[in-house]
């Protein structure tokens, strides 16, 4: 191993340093996507910034690839590596709130489940995912989309620093004040650039919401989407959820002879005035016969947690996405055509609205460059049986061949399989090549080049 041994690396950390020889190495190197399978050489359980800048000056000094691993929730598995090494944050998962100032500061392998919990109890909240095991780095380092988007922006909208591990083994605080250009690169750009081992948000006032989802048959999913579409476009920015294609879980709110039905959705949240809620939300009940519902007044992180169920370790992912500027008649036709053949209840099909909050933001002002985008739209394939791997993959693969036609040529980073990379530049429009400038200035060696990589 050269000059700098595991050994070193050992004395070099406080967490734990695993590896084949270790009990419980198959634990630590699993991720949430159980399609991915991959052995490396160390994993180190990071619980502070100097076992960060020991795991990366190891994985440098070896010309060993790096895995960055927060929520575990990387869809292409970039949060592992066969004979590499892992810098997992999952111990560092501290949330300090101020309620003075309305700003949370997390740890680099914070979930938004763990957020929410401490930001809920002050009555506030940032833009965060759907899924509240999803880590908090990772979303936010691909932009941010979620619930309360259109009101607040992306989460990466309201970050106002970030602590990173720069592959020189730098220590360094960016933000609008100081390393300028890697704060604007980390707004979007992934993990191109370093080890995000904290995050500090600007906070809002969200406590109890109103909101839930909604069934609609399947055919009425054209009058569905359409008047989704066309109502979202003037809605009050407090209105956020989405239009969805889910299979029916067996829930008591559902009748049980529907279980296991193709149905619309659509999810509603309402985070404005609590007595408006039921007037907002009604709204969405005029484009069809809704079939089955659970909505109502609910705290925030009811909703942000409301389908974890559905998404557990251990599932097969593969997945595919889209920025969408208009959502077409034809568009809609497209999906239809699709969301009947979903492989299984896990798997899903959401389209976000990232209008309001987001617009206001200009293209150039942080990575994330699809201001204009209307809709970001995931193709989220999901099932437990790996035998289905394949005609789940191809369920995936034709839906999005079918809507694509309808779409940007880029698309939302944190929903994009390992085999996107070709991608990258259509994702990131006219600012790539400022990415690329920041990229060569911090990275030039391309050491973190497990993601949807911006090569130097």
């Amino acid at each position: 191993m050269g000059e700098y041994t595991i050994e070193d690396l050992k004395e070099r950390t406080r967490g734990p340093v695993i590896t084949d020889a270790d009990e419980g190495y198959d634990e630590a190197r699993k991720v949430h996507n159980w399609m991915i399978d991959k052995h490396p050489r160390v994993i180190v359980r990071c619980e502070n910034a100097g076992d960060v800048m020991a795991a990366v000056g190891f994985a440098a000094a070896n010309e060993l690839d790096l895995a960055v691993r927060g929520g575990s929730h990387s869809v292409p598995g970039f949060g592992t590596v066969d004979d590499g090494v892992v810098a997992d944050l999952s111990p560092m998962r501290n949330v300090r709130v101020d309620p003075v100032t309305r700003t949370a500061r997390a740890g680099g392998g914070a979930t938004w489940g763990d957020f929410n919990a401490a930001t809920h109890a002050f009555g506030l909240a940032t833009t965060g995912g759907i899924i509240s095991t999803t880590g908090v780095g990772g979303l936010t380092l691909g932009g941010g989309i979620g619930y309360l988007a259109r009101g607040l922006g992306l989460s990466c909208d309201n970050l106002i620093s970030a602590d990173v591990v720069t592959a020189d083994g730098r220590f360094l605080t960016a933000s609008e004040k100081e390393h300028e250009d890697l704060f604007w690169a980390l707004r979007g750009g992934g993990g191109n650039f370093g080890v995000v081992t904290a995050l500090e948000f600007r906070l809002a006032r969200v406590d109890t919401i109103y909101g839930g989802p909604m069934l609609f048959e399947m055919s009425d999913g054209a009058a569905v989407l359409a008047g989704f579409r066309d109502l979202i476009k003037d809605a009050p920015e407090q209105l956020g959820g989405f239009p969805a294609f889910q299979l029916a879980p067996p829930l008591p709110f559902i009748p049980e002879d529907r279980h296991g039905d193709a149905f619309t959705l659509i999810v509603a949240c309402w985070a404005g005035d609590p007595a408006q809620g039921e007037q907002e939300v009604n709204k969405f009940r005029q484009f069809a016969p809704v079939v089955a519902e659970h909505v109502g007044p609910m705290p925030y992180p009811a909703l942000n947690s409301a389908f974890d169920a559905l998404v557990p370790p251990g599932l097969q992912h593969y997945w595919k996405a889209n920025f969408v500027t208009e959502l077409t008649d034809d568009a809609i036709q497209a999906h239809l055509q699709h969301a009947p053949g979903l492989p299984a209840v896990n798997s899903t099909v959401h389209i976000y609205p990232i209008d309001g909050a987001c617009h206001r933001v200009p293209a150039d002002a942080t990575a994330f460059a699809y201001r204009e985008a209307n809709f970001a739209t995931v193709i989220a394939g999901m099932w437990p049986d790996p035998t289905q791997n394949d005609a789940g993959v191809e369920w995936v693969r034709n839906y999005y061949d079918a809507v694509s036609p309808h779409s940007e040529s880029g698309g939302y980073i944190n929903f994009m399989a390992d085999d996107d990379q070709a991608r990258i530049a259509d994702n990131y429009k006219g600012n790539y090549d400022r990415l690329v400038e920041v990229k060569r200035k911090y990275d030039p060696n391309n050491l973190f080049h497990l993601n949807q990589n911006i090569a130097p």
